[in-house]
């Protein structure tokens, strides 16, 4: 799968998202960014940090997706801002962050058939 590419399609979705980016399991975003025009919210190490809890955390559902099946996606919800992770193969994981405003649900059923083609 083209990461880059996705990530560009995904920013195209809604002018809500923020943010669309591939991490790898060291917590560093390989593909991806930040909409031109909005404005960090975490510094660079606080992203990383914020993105190896998330990795972790999804290591924790896959320990239990025998009973529950795998993941899809989490969304969380925040003062100010919305974020959205999917897992994807070799252990990346799609980042996505939008306005609190946003319309998180068509947002993530139109991420989700990008990803699942």
């Amino acid at each position: 799968m083209d990461y880059a590419k996705l990530c560009r399609e995904i920013s195209d979705l809604d002018p809500k998202i923020r943010f669309a980016g591939v991490c790898d399991d060291t917590g560093e975003i390989k593909y991806g960014g930040q909409r031109d025009g909005v404005n960090n919210i975490l510094s660079s190490e606080e992203t990383k940090k914020s993105n190896l809890q998330a990795m972790a955390r999804w290591g924790l559902r896959n320990s239990l997706s025998p009973k529950t099946g795998r993941g899809r996606y989490a969304m969380a919800e925040y003062e100010k801002i919305k974020r959205i992770t999917i897992p994807l193969r070799n252990d990346h994981l799609l980042l996505v962050t939008t306005e609190v405003e946003a319309n998180h649900t068509t947002i993530i059923e139109n991420i989700l058939k990008l990803v699942n083609g």
